[in-house]
């Protein structure tokens, strides 16, 4: 349901009667909250907001948010846990469990198929069809999605586990997620699938002996003088390759095994990462947020980074590594379960030699992180002015069996009035150059002060007074979609820079969807730009409209984004050189 961008259409703090009914419907629905979580879930003084969004397709959702975070959503009167919610309380749904590459399908839309859960020592959970159940990954209790039973567990079990076992809502790292402060799950150990993920990587690591040849243990498992595969291993091998391995025609690269090339990917994009994107001011900085904002973004084009592939297997591993191995960061447990890097040492050799390959992919890359999987990429759409017939005029088109409301090309209108004059043989004979006026072309063309003055005109003159008597249309045509033609002008993007509170900036910018432009994604990429926050906002007086808007004066940065990335011709952006416009002081 959120794996696209949602619109949204109000936002209001709760009354003081709706936070009691709130709480009330909470309870009945999840009763194994205690008062005290309930208490924290919907505090009495503290701001919390309804925000009403329709969904991609159409859907209308509630969501209650907290601290900027959205904390549950309602649909069809069905109130459903956010992610968010269930990191601090995991108990509150019955929980399915399957593998982390799956995870990566239902964040796209998809939905859980039995086939693919993990059925652990104590069985599957017992639910009923309809109830609103959570999916988590193997080893890990902390839900990464919320969705309803297609069948109840009896059902289940008789087909064998096969089918479609939950209908998905809302993940994480979906558009409800990343309407919050965009935090990563917590690692929440989970005693029924431990054994099982043990398993699941013994799998792995069996498979890829079988053939690769075999493989050495990860990392942090070798003895403390060993050499782990990093920065010195990796430079080595890549040498006695390039020297003694490689044959006429063939990259070196290709002579790795698929577990060595992640292994270096891995650990690019992690130099990449910290010599490029991460600030001293970000620390203590989550490490599932450094993997998912910094490293993934520094991945090169046509490249997926993946852990999994890796000798290291696992994220924490490979910061091990990172830390005992070549003192480059220390991580540090801050909370129970969730661990952040603390500290990175800048001046270590290892990243101060390290140099930022060249790749065209890489910025891009970083700008696009938060799209959906399998989403395409945008491109701008032809922009084509267009003339409608108005009431007035249709006694001039009507030979031409053009009705009122026709939609047409300004070649079109200047080959239907030159026709028109040629039939009715309206040529001055003593110069070619101007149309006599007949009374249709008098009551259609001319103003009531020029009926008896203007007895003939110049043709440049006939087709610019018939086309501003038309009414202005536009045609947008986006890729493999058909023309989308709307009346009047089309309304450029508008970029705006306001103060608040003690001179403090902010920009704006709006109407971004009339050029098929997703809010989300151009925040996303704003936040990624310029490293602060931003936010959006429903635009007053309009249902679909939202606006844009990132903290300090941003307008360039605004501007190169929409002209670079985006290819937004800059005849369609306003505001380019907009001055701060200060909050009204009250006479």
């Amino acid at each position: 349901m959120f794996s696209k961008s949602f619109r949204v259409k109000s936002n209001t703090v709760i009354k003081g009667s709706d936070r009691r009914k709130l709480k009330a419907d909470i309870s009945t629905t999840f009763p194994s909250l205690s008062v005290e979580d309930l208490s924290e879930l919907v505090p009495n003084k503290e701001e919390l907001n309804v925000v009403k969004i329709y969904a991609h397709k159409g859907d209308a959702v509630t969501l209650y948010v907290l601290h900027k975070t959205p904390v549950l959503f309602e649909l069809e009167k069905c109130l459903y846990p956010t992610v968010y919610t269930l990191w601090r309380y995991p108990h509150v749904l019955p929980t399915f469990t399957t593998w982390p590459p799956v995870l990566q399908k239902l964040a796209g839309g998809a939905d859980l198929m039995l086939p693919g859960v993990v059925v652990p020592l104590s069985g599957i959970p017992e639910v009923k069809k309809g109830d609103c159940c959570a999916v988590k990954v193997v080893s890990n209790r902390a839900p990464m999605a919320v969705g309803t039973a297609t069948m109840s567990s009896a059902e289940m079990r008789s087909l064998g586990m096969k089918g479609r076992g939950v209908s998905v809502l809302h993940t994480y790292m979906d558009s409800l997620w990343a309407f919050g402060d965009k935090s990563g799950p917590p690692s929440i150990p989970d005693v029924d699938t431990e054994g099982v993920e043990a398993t699941y990587e013994e799998e792995e690591e069996d498979d890829d002996e079988a053939t690769e040849g075999g493989e050495e243990e990860p990392c942090p498992n070798r003895v403390p003088d060993a050499p782990c595969p990093g920065i010195q291993e990796l430079s080595l091998a890549d040498r006695e390759e390039g020297e003694h391995g490689k044959e006429e025609g063939e990259d070196p690269e290709d002579l790795r095994s698929p577990q060595e090339q992640m292994d270096a990917l891995l650990l690019q994009c992690f130099l990449q990462a910290l010599k490029s994107k991460v600030k001293k001011s970000e620390l203590p900085l989550l490490t599932s947020s450094f993997l998912r904002i910094h490293m993934f973004s520094c991945c090169p084009s046509g490249k997926q980074l993946d852990i999994k592939k890796s000798s290291y297997k696992k994220l924490s591993k490979f910061l091990q590594c990172m830390q005992q191995q070549h003192s480059l960061v220390r991580v540090k447990e801050l909370s129970k379960g969730v661990e952040s890097i603390v500290e990175v040492d800048w001046k270590n050799p290892e990243l101060r030699s390290f140099r930022t390959p060249k790749d065209p992919g890489i910025e891009e890359a970083s700008v696009e992180v938060g799209r959906a999987e399998g989403e395409k990429p945008y491109h701008p759409p032809e922009i084509t002015t267009l003339y409608s017939v108005s009431s007035r005029l249709e006694p001039l088109f009507q030979d031409a069996k053009k009705r009122k409301g026709t939609v047409l090309q300004p070649a079109e209108v200047r080959a239907i009035i030159t026709d028109y004059v040629k039939r009715n043989e309206l040529v001055d004979e003593n110069n070619k150059n101007y149309v006599i006026i007949n009374p249709i072309l008098c009551d259609c063309l001319l103003e009531k002060s020029e009926y008896q003055e203007v007895e003939a005109l110049k043709w440049d003159d006939l087709f610019s007074r018939t086309l501003y008597k038309m009414q202005h249309c536009h045609q947008l045509v986006f890729p493999g979609q058909p023309p989308i033609v709307k009346k009047g002008h089309i309304e450029p993007i508008d970029i705006s820079v306001a103060s608040r509170g003690s001179n403090k900036k902010v920009t704006m910018i709006k109407n971004l969807e009339v050029y098929g432009l997703d809010p989300m994604a151009v925040s996303v990429a704003l936040q990624h730009r310029v490293q602060a926050s931003s936010a959006l906002n429903p635009v007053p007086g309009s249902k679909d409209r939202v606006l844009v808007q990132i903290q300090g004066n941003q307008v360039q940065q605004v501007c190169k984004l929409l002209l670079d990335k985006y290819q937004i011709p800059c005849k369609y952006i306003q505001g380019l050189d907009n001055k701060v416009q200060k909050p009204g002081r009250k006479k």
